[in-house]
């Protein structure tokens, strides 16, 4: 295709939807005019960040396709989130993805912005083959120790999945299940199953602290999501302990 009689937005135009290797490309490489060549350079970044993705995403499947291989199909990735805060649930979700899924981009739901990761959130919902959510608060975490609750949350979000999950990828942690499983340290950022639950977990609960933050003004919690900032401390020495706070944390079993 001659290009040399284009406009630079025609051009534009055009290789938006160009592929790699595409025959225009080379030709563009020929026409000398600055904002042409400003064009070319710009879809060759573009192109690079891209493959990027797809080789991190590649990365991120690795144990999904070798369980494949193995013959199994619906395999679900396990994450928490919530362990740490003074007030709140735990939230546990498991995730179970088609073989061709692909989000660029996805990992670990702490390191991706509120913003990427509630459009994440609603992508993953479209195109699961499954989710399912756990989900233990303030008062039986105090009774059976964060420990067990976040045992317990996964094991809910297993049993919720409406499709039944014939392996399990789990973020850190253990559990019994009558499922094959594997335990993955820092999984979230090993596993696409793992990574798209810690999305499915950290955006529930942070909407959930969203409304609770109306419920009980004062602690900031629909910023700080429950854990112990400057904000929420200000709030429980001035306002005291909610029915949400986990009393036997510190400082709020202080407060008591």
């Amino acid at each position: 295709m001659n290009t040399v009689h284009m406009t630079i937005k025609e051009i534009s135009e055009i290789i938006k939807s160009a592929s790699a290797h595409d025959p225009i490309l080379e030709g563009l490489k020929k026409d000398k005019r600055i904002g042409v060549q400003k064009l070319l350079k710009q879809i060759e970044r573009e192109q690079m960040k891209r493959e990027k993705e797809r080789e991190e995403f590649a990365v991120l499947t690795q144990y999904e396709s070798e369980l494949r291989q193995q013959g199994f199909t619906l395999i679900a990735g396990i994450d928490e989130v919530g362990r740490g805060p003074l007030a709140g649930p735990v939230v546990a979700a498991a995730v179970i993805l088609p073989h061709d899924f692909y989000l660029a981009g996805l990992n670990d739901s702490k390191k991706i912005t509120e913003a990427r990761r509630e459009d994440f959130y609603e992508y993953i919902m479209e195109h699961a083959t499954s989710v399912g959510v756990g989900m233990v608060h303030a008062e039986e975490i105090d009774s059976i120790n964060i420990y067990q609750a976040t045992k317990k949350a996964m094991s809910e979000a297993i049993v919720s999945l409406p499709v039944q999950p014939e392996y399990l990828l789990i973020d850190a942690m253990k559990i019994q299940s009558p499922f094959p499983s594997q335990s993955i340290i820092k999984g979230d950022s090993k596993s696409i199953s793992i990574a798209a639950a810690s999305i499915i977990a950290k955006v529930t609960r942070d909407r959930l602290m969203k409304e609770y933050a109306a419920t009980y003004p004062g602690y900031a919690f629909e910023k700080n999501a429950g854990y112990g900032t400057k904000d929420h401390l200000g709030g429980l020495e001035k306002l005291g302990v909610t029915p949400i706070h986990r009393k036997t944390f510190a400082p709020v079993k202080e407060l008591l």
